[in-house]
């Protein structure tokens, strides 16, 4: 794949975010504030960081995603979509009778590894993936988005103990500290802190990172591993419903569906977004 530049990966991650909204509104459902918190994360891993081919989706020495947190969903169709994996019009079945495309990820679709969406379960997944890579001398890493509300499940942390004690280096957990779910704050629901304290612990490498920030993104998920013989966990920095303003941090925009004037609104919020973002890049009106 061709790397994009960063304000080309800052202006795809605002049309994702759009196609995200429109995809969810026409579907009168789907995660709205997770998959908007997670754009900017999928965006540099598919765009810049991650070996993948769309026309040969099952290429052996392809890179590996696992998205344990498998109901922000939304954002990961739209990219898959906008890269060919499938036809960009079959976002407009999303979560309609008889779709691929239903409100987890679904390995019917190219592009998808596993079916995911039960908390807890795709750290396992990705460090069964990642020793068999050590195990078959193969170079490919393996990158596993989770929740911060997931990791109040038992077996993420089982899954952390297995992928230190493997010495997995080829293995990059990353989690989308929103610090929000589905009924109120992490903190108010079942307190995780401190993260980084706990995964370095378990044996990881942590490193913190503003997760809406591309440049700092793309530098922390490109140098992984930074230390041999143990998995990275890059504990990303986010906002819930990132790029629209009346959404952000709030707590019921974790699975709500804009209505049309909201939608319009959050449009023309990204739009002016891409606007500057173009201005400042020196790029010319698409």
């Amino acid at each position: 794949m061709t790397s994009m530049d960063m304000t080309d990966l800052k202006i795809k991650a605002t049309r994702i975010r759009m196609d995200v909204l429109r995809m969810i509104h026409r579907a009168k459902a789907g995660h709205t504030g997770g998959s908007l918190s997670n754009t900017d994360i999928l965006t540099a891993l598919y765009y810049r960081v991650m070996r993948i081919n769309p026309a040969d989706p099952k290429w052996p020495d392809r890179d590996r995603f696992i998205a344990s947190k498998g109901h922000a969903v939304e954002s990961l169709w739209c990219i898959l979509a906008d890269l060919g994996f499938f036809p960009k019009e079959e976002l407009d079945t999303f979560c309609q009778f008889g779709t691929r495309l239903i409100g987890h990820p679904n390995n019917k679709v190219p592009g998808i590894e596993m079916n995911t969406g039960a908390l807890g379960h795709g750290l396992s997944i990705a460090v069964g993936m990642a020793l068999a890579a050590k195990r078959d001398g193969k170079g490919y890493r393996v990158f596993c988005l989770m929740g911060d509300g997931e990791q109040a499940e038992g077996s993420v942390w089982e899954a952390a103990m297995a992928g230190a004690h493997y010495g997995l280096d080829n293995l990059v957990g990353i989690i989308d500290r929103n610090g929000l779910q589905i009924s109120g704050s992490t903190e108010d629901v079942m307190a995780i802190e401190p993260l980084d304290t706990k995964w370095k612990a378990f044996g990881w490498h942590v490193v913190a990172v503003d997760g809406h920030d591309m440049d700092a993104l793309v530098k922390v998920l490109e140098s992984a591993p930074e230390v041999p013989g143990k998995p990275t966990l890059v504990l990303a920095r986010t906002v819930k419903a990132r790029g629209v303003s009346f959404a952000e941090n709030i707590p019921g925009w974790h699975h709500r569906v804009p209505n049309d004037e909201e939608l319009q609104r959050a449009l023309a919020e990204l739009a002016a977004y891409e606007a500057q973002l173009k201005r400042e890049g020196g790029r010319a009106e698409a």
